[in-house]
């Protein structure tokens, strides 16, 4: 019997997450809660905003933040820390054709796309998006509410702090440490430690977010 499980946000994430719930036989959508938008999305109906969820809590258990990040994470940390004061269950979401090494730990409420390999001893905190064909190498560590993006590499025991962003096709060096809250914009090449809420920009790096 599949488990049913409800969305939080209506827009493009949204829709490329149910994308990859589909790819697997595990969960049934229910529905989708956006306070923006009414009708559906690919035949899943809007349930309206977050003010049903205390409702809907008895039948739908579990749920999923379906909001994207770029420059903050704070919509996604809100709503996730809502639904657990809620009571609600967030599993973790991995597509089907993602590979996942039995070595490595995903936290809860975070959600592995389409064709992402995390390798033996990585480690990826809660509420994360590790998105399409990201390598997450051996030993990296990967904090909560963290978006690593389409194509991102990171090297053996890169460490990323909580609420990063790392923009698409961005290579991290081996053993690289970012800081928490830290903005790196797509294309880069980061060689050297970023302090915390550094924004990197080009070779350079300004704490000033």
């Amino acid at each position: 019997m599949k488990t049913p499980l409800i969305l939080i946000g209506g827009g493009g994430h949204c829709r490329s997450a149910i994308d990859v719930i589909e790819s697997r036989d595990e969960f049934c959508i229910k529905g989708i809660v956006d306070d923006r938008l009414s009708g559906e999305i690919f035949g899943y109906p809007i349930l309206g905003g977050d003010a049903v969820l205390p409702e809907i809590l008895s039948d739908v258990p579990y749920a999923l933040v379906t909001v994207g990040q770029i420059r903050s994470p704070q919509i996604r940390i809100s709503l996730y820390e809502y639904l657990l004061r809620l009571g609600y269950g967030l599993p973790t979401i991995i597509a089907a054709s993602a590979r996942i090494s039995k070595y490595s730990n995903i936290g809860a409420g975070s959600i592995v796309m389409h064709g992402a390999v995390v390798i033996a001893g990585a480690a990826i905190g809660p509420n994360a998006i590790i998105n399409n064909q990201a390598l997450i190498d051996h030993d990296c560590i990967v904090g909560a509410n963290c978006h690593i993006s389409t194509g991102v590499r990171l090297n053996g025991g890169v460490m990323v702090g909580d609420d990063c962003f790392i923009g698409s096709g961005t290579i991290v060096r081996e053993g690289v440490q970012i800081g928490a809250g830290s903005f790196v914009p797509m294309g880069s090449l980061v060689t050297q430690d970023l302090s915390q809420n550094s924004i990197l920009i080009g070779a350079t790096k300004v704490a000033s977010k």
